[in-house]
């Protein structure tokens, strides 16, 4: 089948995403489209699939899928495209949105420079939970034995999970190791996580995350903000006080909430808008048709970035 989509990025975290308002998949179908168009070596590629859905009047929803088929309970990066996308289709400027297992608030926000469309998101409160880890009540600057790290982590789910470490400096090749070990859903951690390296930079945070379903990624945007609710929490910045967060692609701004919600307001830039030819049954596109450049919004995102590498 041929779907249609616009190529989107929140951060540096980029997607396929498609407005499903009018079609109806199965799940299965689901899985094998985000396998097709996030594949990296396809024609497309991207760090998962998104999809707009709009189940209610002024309610919105997204689904999101990793490159290798799973469903996430959410990507914050991915769902300010989402909400810009449901905003230029609704009419709308502010919404709820529905995520697979929680739920988030969504607004356009003022810019983070000129022409770099910004939405803020908030979502919360953060859980301590940490039964997905070692069947642990609670995470919280403590080593994880299986990882075989001097490291300590805390736990957070976002609601998505995520073991955060905060580092002197970001060791990526570390990084990527301990990544891989939870990636292969050991038995100490069935549902697998998201792995970050945290620096904190005076009052800001640069986050580096080694992504669930996805590997190495230039921005993960649960992880920004489970970094900046845990270090909040282990006291090295304060609630409610205003940060950024900088990462491999870009930055986001973050405030967290005494009440452990937390606040992201960031990037969601339109590439291009095409088609491919999807084989559901392979799990494979082709047959691309770029119908769209978003050039303008691509040049604001890179002088922004180009602006922070000085």
């Amino acid at each position: 089948m041929r779907l249609s989509f616009v190529k989107c990025h929140g951060s540096g975290n980029d997607f396929p995403l498609i407005d499903a308002r009018g079609l109806s998949l199965t799940d299965a179908e689901w899985s094998a489209a985000a396998r097709a168009l996030a594949d990296r070596a396809g024609p497309v590629g991207g760090d998962g699939l998104l999809a707009l859905f709009a189940p209610a009047p002024g309610l919105l929803q997204m689904r999101m899928w990793n490159p290798d088929g799973s469903e996430a309970e959410t990507c914050l990066n991915g769902l300010r495209c989402v909400a810009r996308a449901g905003f230029e289709a609704l009419g709308l400027e502010a919404a709820p949105v529905r995520l697979k297992t929680s739920s988030a608030e969504v607004a356009l926000d003022p810019p983070l420079a000129p022409g770099v469309v910004t939405v803020r998101e908030t979502v919360g409160p953060a859980s301590l939970d940490a039964h997905w880890v070692m069947g642990a009540e609670r995470l919280i600057e403590a080593p994880v034995p299986p990882l075989a790290s001097d490291r300590l982590f805390t736990a957070v789910a976002m609601p998505n999970p995520h073991l955060i470490a905060f580092v002197d400096q970001v060791d990526e090749a570390e990084l990527v190791a301990l990544g891989t070990l939870c990636e292969a859903a050991p038995a100490w951690l069935p549902g697998r996580a998201n792995v970050s390296f945290v620096e904190q930079r005076g009052g800001d945070l640069f986050v580096r995350t080694f992504e669930r379903g996805v590997g190495l990624t230039n921005s993960c945007g649960s992880a920004m903000a489970a970094a900046s609710f845990a270090a909040c929490l282990t006291g090295r910045l304060a609630y409610e006080a205003p940060l950024s967060v900088f990462n491999a692609g870009g930055l986001v701004r973050a405030l967290v909430g005494a009440d452990g919600t937390v606040t992201l307001s960031g990037n969601a830039t339109f590439e291009w808008a095409g088609s491919a030819e999807v084989d559901l049954a392979a799990g494979r596109a082709g047959d691309l048709v770029i119908e769209r450049h978003f050039t303008d919004e691509i040049a604001a995102w890179s002088a922004l970035v180009d602006g922070l590498a000085r």
